[in-house]
């Protein structure tokens, strides 16, 4: 029996041949299983201990704990966890936590320096920091950051790109109609829905960030609702106007050139400035509030790819057979048209996973935008850069950048050569 033709295995096969890809895609997946179960690989927590005659999985459980699930019982909250005697006990393979401070081992202790330890199995294989903090622990936790960051902004970043490009590409400046009266009064609508949805409520939103970035993004997210709300009644008003012919004809909506033009503004915005301006401003620095000003800021380029993709597919035949079987636009675009338009998307993808990572050890390097007591690749390398003698500091984490930012770009490379059938070898 012939086999069916998959795509997909097309495209891992055209993959595979890479070589150097298919290498950079492992040792990504090697990571991103570190980064996943980093609190299980470094932990000042046991993975496993019998305490008073009961049974905990401490490691496990704080994932719960920091996603706010369940909270630590009362006789664990404040436990000393290495000086406590257990019934048994399983430490983790690297038996430091990030920010765990061993006052015996501070002030830069190198990898090849006598270490005040009990055994080899508490030595700090890759030194420690000025407070005692162990480099090992805070590069595997730094790959939980530097992953986070980038799945997270570039999630941002195709969920805007794809919708405002696929929206631009597909209706172009002619094919979306509404009618006149809707046409010019919503030029007088959305200032009026912006100054209630924003500022009215510039102080509230202010004084959110000034108190956690989370209220302050909260505020945001409702002052968009409240302009969204406030346009939609204002826009219902206009039904009664659109009887009269004159006011009720269909115009044409430039959709796709005020798109460009939004592209163009954000574009001229230098991105890292403005986030470390935005990052200012806000009380309690956040790695949460660095993904969303990376996200927000790296759409431009996701959206044209996706905008030049659907001027192509616009165009085909089973886009006229769609809207003749009187599907709507909603379908039409979202369900028929953006899947052939999603191959180079994937490739951005890649490389925007990459840029968001660097952005943030940039950032990082520069004490900006991260808490004092977050360990990430770019905290270290700017610890290592007030002690250059310290060169663990800056060899390890720096190496780490180095190696996900250009495996990324490979990866993103061999998907060029995979989903495009010119490059087929």
């Amino acid at each position: 029996m012939e086999q069916q033709f998959s795509y997909r295995k097309y495209v891992w096969q055209q993959f595979k041949k890479n070589r150097p890809a298919l290498f950079a895609f492992r040792f990504i997946s090697v990571m991103a299983t570190i980064a996943l179960f980093a609190n299980i690989i470094a932990n000042e927590k046991p993975l496993y201990c019998s305490y008073k005659g009961e049974t905990y999985f401490p490691a496990v459980r704080e994932y719960a704990v920091d996603l706010g699930i369940v909270q630590w019982p009362a006789e664990l909250l404040n436990l000393s966890w290495k000086s406590e005697e257990y019934e048994s006990v399983i430490w983790a393979p690297v038996p430091y936590g990030a920010t765990e401070f061993d006052f015996m081992n501070d002030k830069y202790r190198s990898p090849f320096d006598d270490q005040d330890v009990a055994s080899a199995r508490w030595h700090h294989w890759l030194g420690t920091d000025e407070q005692g903090r162990d480099v090992l622990s805070g590069v595997i936790h730094g790959t939980q950051t530097a992953f986070l960051v980038g799945i997270v902004s570039v999630t941002i970043t195709l969920i805007i790109g794809i919708l405002l490009g696929s929206l631009a590409g597909f209706y172009g400046d002619f094919d979306l109609k509404i009618s006149r009266v809707r046409f010019w009064m919503n030029i007088v609508f959305i200032p009026i829905a912006f100054f209630y949805g924003f500022q009215v409520r510039a102080y509230t939103i202010s004084d959110s960030f000034a108190e956690s970035a989370y209220f302050g993004f909260g505020q945001i997210f409702l002052s968009f609702f409240i302009f969204l709300l406030a346009l939609t009644l204002l826009n219902f008003l206009l039904w009664p106007f659109k009887k009269i012919p004159f006011l009720g004809k269909k115009v044409a909506l430039p959709l796709d050139l005020i798109i460009n033009r939004i592209i163009e503004v954000v574009v001229s915005v230098p991105g890292l400035i403005l986030i470390m301006a935005v990052v200012a401003i806000i009380a309690k620095p956040s790695i949460f509030v660095v993904m969303i000003l990376i996200g927000l800021m790296g759409w431009t380029g996701i959206a044209r790819l996706v905008r030049a993709e659907m001027l192509r597919v616009r165009k085909m035949e089973f886009i006229d057979a769609a809207k003749s079987f009187g599907f709507s636009d909603f379908r039409t675009i979202f369900i028929h048209a953006l899947p052939n338009c999603m191959t180079p998307v994937f490739i951005a993808a890649a490389f925007g996973i990459a840029g968001a990572i660097l952005t943030e050890s940039t950032l990082s390097f520069l004490g900006i935008g991260v808490a004092p007591e977050d360990v990430t690749w770019g905290s270290l390398l700017n610890a290592g850069r007030s002690n250059q003698h310290a060169h663990w500091l800056i060899l390890t984490p720096g190496i780490a950048i180095f190696l996900v930012v250009t495996f990324f770009n490979l990866i993103g490379e061999g998907l060029t050569d995979a989903l495009d059938p010119r490059q087929k070898k």
